[in-house]
């Protein structure tokens, strides 16, 4: 086993973090088949909001707290600035700068990390510099590797989260999957489904959880996201207003917001951009929110 002190994980931490940002922005590595994009070219800037602490911020984004804390450094004893820029990773883990004279092999290793795991999350890359080992920082001893943890975040339970978030039954104007953009024929992954509906038509939650995100967010544009019990989450994006509150306990059936055009809808038609993922080893992964809908 190898030791080693908690000032020694947060050096480490900011030193590979601080030379991650001076590095041109990586490429996706799609030429490499089967490989997903970088986990380093996934990471989101969060500003950090009056209301919010770093426990909210950790769970709307589904990873632990200490993950966040490890990749910055303005966040000071778990206390997390309003106005501040954070950088999120897609899922649990820290920056690790590949020593001198070692190849990332060595660090997977080093971190109890299967090497072919760490090669995938870093995009099949084949001698990197800096690399993201999906370990959740630990306070002390070893970090806690995510391919032997039982952590509930990367393992969803079997319940029933089954609803509709609208009132009556509508026509999907674009469903899950893979499609194709019709105004410039690029393919694309539809994470979600879109609902027909018009515009100012209340928006319900599927099922009783609580409210994680409530604010406008990218492409999402105005989006409420809840976390259900067992490792599940609904998406309600591109409304037209909020209703509900981060934190705000919820009840199936309550209104979230109303219908709008917000951020970038995939559908012409006003409509309810909806999804449904669930807590996995890479984050939250998108399911299709057919096999949840029901009336």
């Amino acid at each position: 086993m190898i030791l080693c002190s908690r000032s020694f994980f947060v050096s480490s931490f900011i030193s590979a973090v601080a030379l991650f940002s001076t590095l041109p922005a990586m490429k996706p590595a799609a030429a490499v088949s089967g490989c997903p994009t970088p986990a380093l070219s996934r990471i989101q800037r969060h500003i950090v909001s009056r209301g919010e602490t770093l426990e909210s911020i950790a769970a709307s984004y589904n990873v632990a707290p200490t993950t966040i804390s490890a990749m910055n450094s303005s966040v000071m004893n778990g206390v997390v600035t309003i106005g501040t820029e954070l950088q999120i990773p897609p899922l649990n883990g820290m920056v690790v700068e590949v020593p001198r004279g070692q190849n990332w092999r060595q660090v997977a290793v080093k971190y109890k990390v299967r090497p072919d795991t760490l090669f995938e999350v870093n995009g099949c890359q084949k001698d990197p510099r800096v690399v993201f080992v999906p370990v959740i920082p630990g306070t002390t001893g070893s970090p806690k590797s995510l391919i032997s943890t039982s952590s509930t975040f990367n393992q969803p339970q079997s319940v029933d989260i089954s609803g509709y978030p609208l009132a009556n039954s509508t026509s999907i104007g674009l469903g899950y999957g893979w499609q194709i953009q019709p105004t410039t024929g690029d393919v694309f992954f539809h994470s979600g489904i879109d609902l027909l509906a018009p515009m100012g038509t209340a928006v319900e939650a599927i099922a009783p959880g609580v409210v994680v995100f409530a604010k406008e967010q990218g492409t999402y544009g105005k989006v409420v996201i809840i976390n259900h019990a067992g490792g599940y989450q609904s998406r309600y994006a591109q409304l037209d207003s909020i209703n509900v509150q981060l934190g705000q306990q919820i009840s199936k059936g309550d209104i979230l917001g109303t219908v709008g055009t917000t951020g970038q809808p995939t559908s012409p038609q006003p409509h309810l951009h909806f999804e449904i993922r669930a807590s996995g080893s890479l984050g939250w992964e998108a399911k299709d929110p057919k096999a949840y809908l029901s009336k």
